[in-house]
């Protein structure tokens, strides 16, 4: 019994630990600070909550609840691997691929296409203390002008 239990502790020791990745700061639900948006205010949604799930497999899956200044609402949705490569995208009528990567824990690049065209690029950033989300994105207007704006979120305890 004595050396059985000797061997067990021997092998408890010679196994290497395996340390757990933290969860991304990203996973969770966020809200859009409407205050201080720079979406024009006529053209200002209602709310806009985006939620980031580990879908497991090295893939994340996102949900984007959008209730629109008419109550019209949007829900995207859409699961994909953090490598990159395209998936699959619904519920937006302008959007049907994204590409996703996280280069840092607090990063997430995403990239929007509709029929294989770019559409926008969106980078979002989460602060030091967890308790907001940068999204800058960088999109074409209506003239075919490049912009970046920038939105705040909250995260929704």
């Amino acid at each position: 019994m004595r050396v059985m239990l000797l061997e067990l502790m021997l092998l408890a020791l010679a196994t290497p630990a395996v340390a757990a990745e933290p969860a991304s700061p990203l996973l969770g639900s966020w809200a859009l600070d409407l205050e201080h948006s720079q979406i024009p205010a006529d053209q200002r949604p209602k709310s806009v909550t985006i939620t980031y799930k580990d879908a497991g497999g090295g893939k994340w899956s996102t949900d984007v609840a959008i209730v629109g200044s008419n109550d019209g609402k949007i829900n995207a949705t859409g699961t994909y691997p953090l490598d990159g490569s395209p998936a699959p995208s619904t519920g937006y009528q302008n959007v049907d691929t994204v590409a996703a990567k996280s280069p840092e824990p607090n990063v997430l690049v995403m990239a929007f296409y509709k029929e294989g065209m770019p559409r926008t690029t969106r980078t979002y950033t989460v602060s030091e203390d967890g308790k907001t989300m940068s999204e800058t994105i960088v999109w074409l207007n209506i003239n075919g002008k490049p912009e970046i704006t920038t939105n705040e979120f909250s995260r929704v305890p």
